[in-house]
């Protein structure tokens, strides 16, 4: 539907667009109506006429099978009437899900003045990798145009933009710049390819662009924010910071974007380790946990978890748990003191050698003529797991698993035991990731202790282990994940770049016979383009393997 606004007190072709870039919390309509009219109070002081929040910012992105409930639709409905009565003095444009004769839409509405004056219905629904808005919504058709200030705008919902259709309709419908509300996930090098994609847009359609995207932690998802405008010509003249909330504004003048503030760019590493305070902060903050529980062995992935959790909850909130047998080193021990004492962390050391010999002696008669091998190993596993369920049922603070994306691939993991938890911070952090940013933390401030970084990786289960008894070379596991489970290269392929037959096998076989235990591992934050969640569905029960020729 194209509908003229009533022109908003500007000059001829100028105008000031406020970009919202929000963390909005899932469900929480009353929380979300209110920061938008704060931001819109905040955008109209200074000088703005028109504010953009993000894609579903009444009610946060994704609500999932909310999305099914006819009582979602109808409170969704009351706060947005809540909110349009407290819009006035400037343009408005929020997203939010509708339901029209038994219809359902991802909807954003043009509000001016206490009214809806327009309501855009997205037309392209993404049903691939985290998206499946095809399961909840029906698809749009009409484009919206409204004017402001002597300007055209033409609104687009995120997917919208990254096909060509719906952009060149609002063009077609006579819209001058186009104004994106998007709800777009993080995943490394993500930025990049939005921007190659919207100059696209810009470059065939003539229309300059602004693209605000959520920010915030939501189950396994992170948004990024990084919201941005691009001239007619492709060119960026704002770009809004990383992972944090904020108000931006991009100045129209004689038609022209003006050039404003652009952050800094960022290296991978530090992308990815805010992505994970963010990720961190928003899961507990958002679910009323008190804080979070995390058990240290000495190694690099406790330590970099214990680092994140800090840094992202404050080290009041954190406590760390050491919980030795026999077979920890004393190294292991003293990496541990030192890391908690200079991050001022609460710390105990629960020794759990005579559980575990109890243990041992219930099930000698059991055990009786059998050799020593894993079971005894997940033994110590369970017993620290079942030692951080407890203290986080009796203190309400949630346990933070530290596995990572490697281990998790190849089931290098014990069932209830170190997979026992809430959260499961770098779930989808390769092992070589997990060195590079904890090398990247300590650059900030030293806070892991370089014989963490190393010394050989090792559970510590049995005398003298390391991880690669039973695995290949990190550097040649996690090149072999990326090729099959991420990019989906089959192993003939994987094999034809030079990797060694055995191993290719080994690992591939390993992943599908450990698909049973991710499907029980806590959530955690996604941040590759596939990680082991909404976007990897393989069956448990399954015979199929691929051919190795």
């Amino acid at each position: 539907m194209s509908t003229p606004v009533t022109s908003v007190n500007t000059a001829q072709g100028a105008a000031k667009i406020a970009i919202a870039q929000l963390n909005c919390v899932v469900g929480d309509l009353t929380g979300n109506v209110a920061k938008i009219l704060e931001f819109s109070a905040r955008a109209r002081t200074a000088g703005a006429n028109i504010i953009v929040t993000p894609e579903l910012s009444i009610c946060g992105y994704p609500p999932e099978d909310l999305l099914l409930r006819e009582g979602f639709y109808r409170d969704c409905d009351a706060a947005l009437n809540r909110l349009v009565s407290g819009i006035q003095g400037i343009v408005a444009i929020v997203g939010h899900p509708q339901q029209v004769n038994g219809r359902r839409y991802n909807a954003a509405s043009v509000i001016q003045d206490g009214k809806i004056i327009a309501t855009y219905y997205k037309h392209t629904l993404p049903n691939y990798t985290v998206f499946d808005e095809e399961r909840y919504f029906d698809t749009g058709t009409e484009s919206c145009v409204f004017e402001c200030g002597g300007l055209r705008f033409g609104v687009n919902v995120c997917e919208d933009t990254w096909v060509a259709d719906a952009p060149r309709a609002a063009k077609a419908a006579g819209a001058q710049i186009l104004l994106v509300l998007n709800a777009s996930p993080y995943h490394v090098k993500k930025q990049g390819t939005r921007y190659d994609v919207m100059r696209e847009r810009v470059a065939e359609t003539g229309m300059a662009l602004v693209y605000a995207n959520m920010v915030g932690g939501q189950d396994e998802l992170v948004f990024d924010g990084a919201s941005f405008a691009l001239d007619a010509r492709g060119n960026v003249v704002h770009q809004m910071p990383l992972f944090d909330e904020a108000l931006g504004f991009v100045s129209v003048v004689g038609g022209e974007f003006q050039s404003g503030e652009v952050a800094p760019e960022q290296t991978v590493e530090a992308e990815i380790y805010k992505a994970l305070c963010a990720g961190v902060r928003d899961y507990i903050g958002k679910n009323g946990f008190p804080g979070a529980l995390i058990g240290l062995s000495g190694g690099v992935d406790s330590a970099l978890t214990l680092a994140i959790a800090c840094d992202a909850l404050g080290v009041e909130k954190v406590r760390a748990i050491m919980m030795p047998t026999q077979y920890t080193a004393d190294i292991s021990l003293a990496d541990s003191r030192e890391m908690v004492r200079i991050l001022g962390v609460r710390y105990e050391e629960i020794p759990i050698r005579p559980v575990f010999d109890s243990f041992l002696t219930t099930l000698s008669q059991e055990f009786a003529g059998r050799p020593v091998d894993a079971t005894e190993e997940n033994l110590q596993a369970r017993i620290r797991g079942t030692i951080m369920m407890a203290l986080s049922n009796k203190f309400g603070s949630i346990v933070l698993t530290t596995g990572n994306k490697s281990e998790m691939a190849v089931g290098y993991a014990t069932l209830y035991g170190d997979m026992a938890g809430g959260f499961a911070v770098i779930k989808d952090i390769l092992k070589g990731m997990v060195y590079r940013l904890c090398r990247y933390r300590n650059s900030l401030s030293p806070v892991i202790p370089e014989r963490i970084l190393t010394r050989a990786p090792s559970a510590e289960l049995r005398p003298d282990q390391t991880d690669q008894d039973s695995l290949p070379p990190y550097d040649v596991l996690d090149a072999i994940i990326v090729a099959y489970m991420e990019n989906d290269q089959s192993p003939a392929d994987i094999i034809g770049q030079g990797y060694r037959l055995e191993d290719v096998q080994r690992v591939v076989e390993l992943i599908h016979r450990n698909e049973y235990k991710r499907r029980q591992a806590p959530v955690g934050i996604r941040i590759t383009h596939r990680g082991f969640g909404k976007d990897w569905r393989y069956p448990i029960t399954s015979r199929y393997r691929e051919r190795y020729e």
